[in-house]
């Protein structure tokens, strides 16, 4: 058969990793657990109605009327169309999102095609009155809890980054 070793035992499931025994002792399997990790933004209050700034977000190619406004230092290469949006981060590399679903005029989600840790990407807008609206930024990835541990609090800084970006916003 020349598939992984041990994929007929544990169909479906991550095969396990061996630890390292001391000398004469049998190497004991073990599994990497991922567990859903969720990082959200703060709510921020945007003074445009709902149905503009779902409008703006849900069109990539709108990024080029805030281009300016984004970290230079920070952001290297932006690129991205009606659906996706490439960038590179350093010192993580590129990250590339795809645009999976829209739920007008109230939630964008994407997904991630390129980047060290797989994650999707919700953008939620409600409406608070006729004028104004408010959105929330939410990251779900599957984490094993040491790549936790260590991108824990820059995803956490970064969403809100990105929030307080899209909240400055003028989506006229």
């Amino acid at each position: 058969m020349g598939g992984r070793r041990g994929a007929a035992r544990n169909p479906g499931l991550e095969q396990p990793r061996t630890a390292a025994a001391p000398t004469g002792q049998q190497r004991q399997p073990f599994f990497i657990h991922l567990n859903m990790s969720k990082f959200e933004s703060s709510i921020k209050q945007i003074p445009y109605p709902q149905q503009a700034v779902y409008a703006m977000l849900s069109d990539l190619e709108n990024i080029e009327k805030v281009r300016d406004r984004l970290p230079q230092d920070k952001l290297k290469d932006l690129r991205f169309d009606r659906d996706t949006i490439a960038i590179s981060a350093p010192p993580v590399g590129e990250v590339r999102l795809r645009i999976v679903e829209r739920e007008e005029p109230k939630c964008i989600k994407f997904e991630t095609e390129q980047s060290p840790v797989p994650f999707n990407l919700w953008i939620q807008v409600l409406p608070v009155t006729e004028t104004s609206s408010k959105m929330k930024l939410t990251i779900k990835a599957e984490l094993n809890p040491l790549i936790k541990g260590m991108v824990q609090k820059p995803l956490t800084e970064g969403i809100e980054r990105i929030a307080d970006a899209l909240a400055a916003i003028k989506y006229e």
